[in-house]
């Protein structure tokens, strides 16, 4: 975004939040945002008439019909929720950008399901709280990771962090992104378009799957994909459930085709508070399978993942408001 297209008034930025952070949160932000960038808070839409940038996952069309100088949406967090994308193609004048704070925590949350699937460390843990030492003493030896090669499919901030943890146990890294010639990478990971997967997957031993969810990547991966994989591979998804069909997934896992799947995204979410205790992940019985690590999408939490999310928007605001390049645009037609 060139000079001016947010800050029109002489350096001088408009921000509104739809919901105004907690209180140390807020004190967070403020403390780094740059003199004349200023902040209000709430969902009013008569709040907004001078605002340039609004903050906000799922804005209404009053929100940014009610005020002419916008120019920018942030979404507080990496991706695009489908109502929000059909929402901004109505308001071509707004871009679209995220914030990808979460990249640390998501990257540690694949790492820690990756090592779990890989090594079967909850089934050996359930039985050795019963006194069974039988995991010892069996033939079939936790998969070994050091010099085995893992496939990273999206190699955005999140993948990239993804990548770099994997490299330090000492395995090869495989990458596939939409847009190859805007990564420059050095000798480290083999990056290519998403369009080599199936060339890909026969050299994986690790799947880590980091993608949105979008037209392009719904039901990317299926049987015929999954029976790509060498024996033993391991799967991970902290990216969106549907990237990988429900029924290709269990029925892998089931038969042992996969090694094990550490899983955080699923394919059924609790619909209100009080579903929260009873609502099953998927029409199938994961539960059920000891070679898989079930998460509950918390791979995203993280003690300061709120203190992160404001640096972030303070960065991307103070970008604005001195009419620099703000990061991470958003392409509503890709999707993300």
């Amino acid at each position: 975004m060139t000079r001016g297209q947010v800050a029109d008034v002489g350096g001088e930025l408009s921000v509104h939040l739809l919901h105004r952070p907690g209180a140390d949160s807020l004190e967070h932000l403020c403390s780094r945002l740059d003199v004349g960038v200023h902040v209000s808070f709430g969902p009013d839409p008569v709040a907004l008439p001078d605002c340039h940038v609004l903050v906000a996952g799922r804005p209404h069309r009053e929100h940014l019909a009610s005020s002419p100088r916008l120019r920018a949406l942030i979404i507080p967090w990496a991706g695009l929720p489908e109502t929000t994308r059909d929402l901004m193609r109505g308001f071509p004048r707004v871009a679209v950008y995220n914030l990808h704070h979460n990249a640390a925590p998501v990257a540690e949350m694949a790492l820690a399901l990756l090592l779990a699937a890989a090594k079967s460390i909850i089934p050996t843990d359930r039985l050795l709280r019963l006194g069974d030492w039988s995991p010892r003493y069996q033939t079939e030896r936790p998969a070994l990771l050091a010099g085995q090669t893992a496939l990273i499919l999206g190699y955005g901030a999140i993948g990239r962090e993804v990548a770099r943890l994997c490299r330090a146990l000492g395995m090869q890294v495989l990458a596939t992104r939409r847009h190859v010639s805007t990564v420059s990478t050095g000798l480290e990971d083999e990056v290519h378009p998403p369009e080599a997967l199936r060339d890909l997957l026969p050299r994986a031993n690790a799947v880590i799957v980091c993608l949105p969810l979008t037209p392009a990547t719904t039901g990317l991966i299926g049987t015929e994909e999954l029976a790509l994989l060498p024996p033993g591979a391991t799967l991970v998804n902290i990216g969106r459930a549907s990237v990988i069909e429900e029924a290709a997934l269990y029925q892998a896992l089931s038969s042992g085709a996969l090694h094990a799947a550490g899983l955080d995204v699923w394919y059924s979410y609790p619909s209100d508070e009080a579903s929260r205790l009873h609502t099953p992940p998927s029409a199938y019985p994961f539960h059920q399978l000891d070679n898989v690590v079930m998460s509950p999408h918390r791979a995203g939490h993280a003690g300061p993942t709120e203190r992160l999310r404001m640096e972030h928007l303070a960065a991307s605001l103070n970008a604005a408001a001195r009419g620099d390049t703000i990061p991470h645009r958003v392409d509503l037609d890709a999707g993300y």
